[in-house]
């Protein structure tokens, strides 16, 4: 998850795209626009089971940020109208007005704090390792993997956590169900993944794996959108206050994780 990110020389070069392209002061809020339309466009990558990704049965979005963000339209009188993008590029569209909001475990930090503006957190995990059922070694860090393959999302905080430890041969993928049929053949040795996306994989899968040792700290996760919209900011925020204090965030979790990821550990 998120978590996840650009490299930091794609954001850097966005952070200066943006600052030669931002809007006026007297441009209209985010808030009015997307009241003007009467729909909010959420980008999300439709890849990422349990988060978001297409039901195979229906052919339809599903998953916990789909929840969320039907959840939001609701209390902001809103109809919710969704974007799928590849995680590489998902950022660079939001630069590009593509969509108004993100949904899709998108990872709080500083650096993309100087590109976007955030809600609050809306779901907290943890990096972690899966393996294959069989693995007698016990890769308790990182440093562990040194001198073995390691699969992680492609443009992922994972990755960058990875190519920081020397050593490891890092494979990129563009989606998990990818990654894990590499890690279940035995292509690579171990992968890195969010805490609650292992958990949802481990749970549904068929595949011979296992959980492996979480190796990271508790990550925020929130909603970005483009900066200088203080009134969708705090619309966003109050929508997200309400559906804590009123249980209906609670119960999303509930339904996809059997516990409150909502609320940090």
């Amino acid at each position: 998850m998120q978590r996840r990110v650009l490299s930091v020389r794609l954001l850097g070069a966005m952070l200066a795209l943006l600052a030669l392209t931002s809007l006026p002061a007297s441009a209209a809020d985010l808030l009015t626009t997307v009241k003007a339309r009467g729909t909010l466009r959420v980008a999300m990558e439709g890849t990422y089971p349990p988060f978001n990704y297409k039901d195979q049965k229906t052919g339809e979005l599903a998953g916990y940020d789909v929840d969320v963000a039907r959840l939001l339209g609701k209390k902001l009188g809103l109809k919710v109208e969704f974007v799928s993008s590849e995680w590489a590029s998902i950022l660079a569209g939001l630069a590009a007005s593509r969509y108004d909001v993100i949904i899709s475990q998108v990872g709080i930090n500083p650096k993309r704090e100087q590109a976007f503006d955030f809600s609050q957190p809306y779901i907290y995990s943890m990096p972690q390792l899966i393996v294959r059922k069989d693995e007698q070694a016990v890769y308790k860090t990182l440093a562990d993997l040194k001198g073995k393959k390691l699969g992680v999302g492609q443009g992922s905080v994972y990755e960058q956590q990875a190519r920081a430890v020397p050593g490891i041969e890092v494979r990129s993928y563009p989606a998990a169900p990818d990654n894990m049929a590499d890690l279940a053949a035995g292509r690579i040795d171990a992968a890195l993944n969010d805490s609650l996306m292992s958990a949802y994989l481990l749970k549904t899968s068929r595949l011979p794996i296992k959980a492996g040792a979480q190796v990271g700290a508790v990550e925020r996760m929130g909603i970005p959108f483009q900066k200088g919209n203080p009134q969708f900011k705090q619309a966003l925020n109050q929508a997200l206050a309400e559906a804590a204090a009123d249980g209906s965030l609670k119960a999303i979790s509930l339904k996809w994780f059997g516990t409150d990821v909502s609320k940090a550990p």
